[in-house]
This record gives C-alpha cells, sequence and structure tokens, in this order.
C-alpha cells in the first residue's frame, strides 16, 4: 500500500459510527458540562475534530455520531461546524442521540450504542461498518486499513499500537499470531501480555473497529440476547468471535518508515495538558500545518491576535514565545510563554502566562501569574491572582491533578456561569 490516500470504492461503501457520548471522567472538571469529544484541543479545535477529520480526509463521507452525556455543546459545534456536506451526494454526518428506540435504557455500552441505532444503520446501507471513538487525537488513513481488511478476508479488524506494558492496564491488549490474527483479546487486564520478545511493551487496541456489515449485526444481536454481556466491544463481542472468524490487528505504523504514527488518548488531565504542549514545538509529531490532511473545525469568526503596548520602561510589553495565539486574542502589555491561547482570550498588561493550556472568553487581570495550569472556557482570573506557584495553597480552590497540573473553572472562581461554549 502506498502512502497515498486510500480513497476507493471502498470507502464510499463505508458508513463509519463514532461513539461520542462518553462523560470522560479522567478529565475532571473538564467535563463537567460537555460530553470529552466537546472539549477543546489544540487553541481552535474540538477533539472529536481529529476523527470527523480522518474520516472526510479518508474519503468517508457517511457518518454517524452516537452523542449521550450533556451532548449540546457537541451537537452545536457539529451543526455549525460540519454542515457543509452534500445530502444530494449521499454525504451526510447524522447525530443519533440516546432516544430509547427500543427500550427505555440509555447506552449501556458501546455495543449496545450501536445496536439501539441498528435501523439506522442497515438503512445505510453499508458493505463495511468503520466503528470509532470520538475522543483521541491523531492523524489516520482509514482506506489503508479497509484495504487491509479486505485483502485479509477479514470478518473484523482492530487498529493496535504498541504501548508500554506498565500503561497497557488501561486498553484492551490483544496477541497476534505470525500473520497478524488475533489469537487472543483481554480487556484492560490486570496482569497484561507482553509482546513475544519484548517484555516491556505490549499491543493494544485503539478502539477502531472494522465489521463487515452483515457479521456486525449478526453479533450485535446475539450480544443483545445475552443477559449476562455488559454489551461492550472490548469486553464482550471481540473476545467471542476470535476463536470462531477471522480477526485480525492493523498496526497503525507509517508505511514508509515503519515507525509507529502518532495516537494520543488525551483522557486524563495530565496526558491533555502534555499533548496540548507538544503541539508548541518546533516539530511537533502531530503536525497541524499539514495542507494534505487537514483538520477541520468550526471556525470562529473573531479578529486576529493583537499584541499591544511596548513601554518597556514599565515592563508593560504585550509579547508571545514559543506559543501558540488564536484569533480574537489581545495580549495586552503582558508576557505568554510556552502556552496555547485559543479564541477571544484577553491577558491584560503586567500578567504572566506560562505552559498553560487557556480555553476560549478568558480574561487574565493585570499582575495575575499562571503557570502549568488548564483554564477553563469563559474563566475572569482576579487581578493579582497567582496560579500554580504554590499547590498546597492551588488544592483549596482549584483542582490538581496528580501531575501538578493545576484546572480552573468558573465555578471555583464563584463565577456561576456554566460556560461550555
Amino acid at each position: 500500500m502506498s502512502a497515498n490516500r486510500f480513497v476507493s470504492r471502498l470507502t464510499r461503501q463505508t458508513v463509519a459510527m463514532v461513539l461520542a457520548g462518553g462523560r470522560g471522567t479522567r478529565l475532571r472538571k473538564l467535563t463537567e458540562w460537555r460530553a470529552k469529544p466537546a472539549v477543546h484541543f489544540g487553541g481552535k479545535y474540538r477533539i472529536i475534530d481529529f476523527t470527523l477529520s480522518n474520516c472526510l480526509n479518508s474519503g468517508i463521507r457517511r457518518i454517524g455520531v452516537l452523542t449521550q452525556y450533556k451532548a449540546d455543546s457537541l451537537i452545536r459545534h457539529i451543526q455549525k461546524g460540519w454542515g457543509f456536506l452534500r445530502g444530494e451526494l449521499g454525504e451526510f454526518i447524522d447525530i443519533l442521540p440516546a432516544q430509547q428506540r427500543l427500550h427505555d435504557e440509555w447506552y449501556k455500552g458501546t455495543a449496545d450504542a450501536i445496536y439501539q441505532n441498528l435501523d439506522i444503520v442497515r438503512n445505510y446501507g453499508p458493505e463495511y461498518v468503520l466503528v470509532l471513538a470520538g475522543d483521541h487525537v491523531y492523524k489516520m488513513d482509514y482506506g489503508a486499513m479497509l484495504a487491509y481488511h479486505v485483502e485479509n478476508d477479514a470478518d473484523l479488524t482492530i487498529a493496535c499500537i504498541e504501548v508500554p506494558l506498565k500503561d497497557a492496564s488501561a486498553f484492551g491488549v490483544m496477541q497476534v499470531d505470525e500473520n497478524s490474527r488475533i489469537v487472543d483479546f483481554i480487556e484492560k487486564p490486570a496482569s497484561p501480555p507482553c509482546i513475544p520478545g519484548r517484555p516491556d511493551m505490549a499491543l493494544a487496541s485503539m478502539g477502531i473497529y472494522i465489521f463487515n456489515a452483515d457479521f456486525l449485526y449478526e453479533q450485535l444481536i446475539k450480544d443483545a440476547d445475552d443477559p449476562k454481556s455488559s454489551h461492550d466491544f472490548g469486553k464482550d463481542i471481540i473476545p467471542k468471535v476470535i476463536k470462531s472468524y477471522r480477526v485480525f490487528a492493523y498496526p497503525f505504523l507509517n508505511v514508509q518508515t515503519g515507525v509507529q504514527n502518532y495516537w494520543r488518548d488525551v483522557g486524563t488531565i495530565d496526558s491533555y495538558w502534555s499533548a496540548n504542549m507538544e503541539l508548541i514545538g518546533v516539530n511537533p509529531e502531530l503536525n497541524l500545518y499539514d495542507q494534505e490532511w487537514p483538520i477541520w473545525t468550526y471556525q470562529v469568526q473573531a479578529p486576529p491576535a493583537k499584541f499591544v503596548f511596548e513601554d518597556r520602561d514599565h515592563d508593560r510589553v504585550g509579547q508571545a514565545f514559543d506559543s501558540m495565539v488564536c484569533g480574537g486574542c489581545i495580549i495586552s502589555g503582558s508576557t505568554v510563554r510556552h502556552s496555547i491561547l485559543s479564541p477571544n482570550v484577553r491577558v491584560n498588561s503586567w500578567a504572566l502566562v506560562e505552559h498553560s493550556v487557556v480555553l476560549p472568553q478568558v480574561n487574565i487581570g493585570r499582575h495575575a501569574k499562571v503557570r502549568r495550569a488548564i483554564i477553563d472556557g469563559g474563566c475572569k482570573i482576579p487581578e493579582g491572582m497567582e496560579i500554580g506557584y504554590d499547590l498546597e495553597e492551588d488544592k483549596k480552590r482549584f483542582d490538581v491533578s496528580p501531575g501538578g497540573i493545576v484546572t480552573v473553572t468558573p465555578d471555583m472562581l464563584g463565577q456561576k456561569i456554566h460556560f461550555v461554549r
């Protein structure tokens, strides 16, 4: 397979189902008023934009997004930013909220979420169903994976990455034979098996599945009829089909170098902050400036970023170093270092922001100092406040992660605005 996009009959006969209903509790206060896929990332993006962009860039333009937990901001984002597909050409992004279509319960698991929309999926008439998580950050050509699936005459193909054994308990872990056929799959094992010959690494599922459509329907119906099932792909369906069907692992590798591609599970405060900080590097592993693989999003209508004041006698200079600054931001006689400012952020005179992620519509008061923090959307940081300098003091009023990242939300500041845009 070449490095070019594999846009073909395979992608046109595929429907993508994006699981975007999770709360993402490990992101703590960032998901108190929004679903994890709706959390801002990299300044102007939302986490779900990466999965949806992968679909479009791969030639998959029939997409269902399954929502459940506090989905208002997610739904509005998709409606505003992803309404350019042409229904006349059979292109769509359908939003599929939990609506008790089959019984009086909400989605009980990843498999049940698809099962409850089975009539809708069947009506799409696909040959292949691509099941995706809407809460990971990566760039991937699903067309190449589809070609791999067909070449192996597979019933199910699972995308996989190599992870350190010490971290593997957070994933579904698989073992494969010499032909990459999966012979064992354990969801989040306490003692994960290692890759043969590599005792420090494990082969982990990315939560990306390609099913032959008829095979998926059959397995979902069987699972729904099983009273002992938790109705989850990783816990129930995949372990049951490995022995009797052709299930293959697809390695997420660069086809030219053989090196593992970029993929981040930004499911914790520390991993979310780290993934954002990586973007600021000179040559980040995730290249947002790649014109051949654009990341689409809702583009907020904002004026250009502005840097004002150069009063060096009074140390009042609007400046930013090693940072990403979005439209609508005003750096007014203040300093920003190694940080990401989302749209419409204002940093007032003599303030200092370092190593931080600032979400939209934040106002940082004069003389305030912010370090190693995540400032949630809509916050108004009071004049002179210091964040990230005394973690013991921060723990009394804010949320501090195991890695020492301070999360600040409007509620913590006594600002009852419930900002979720």
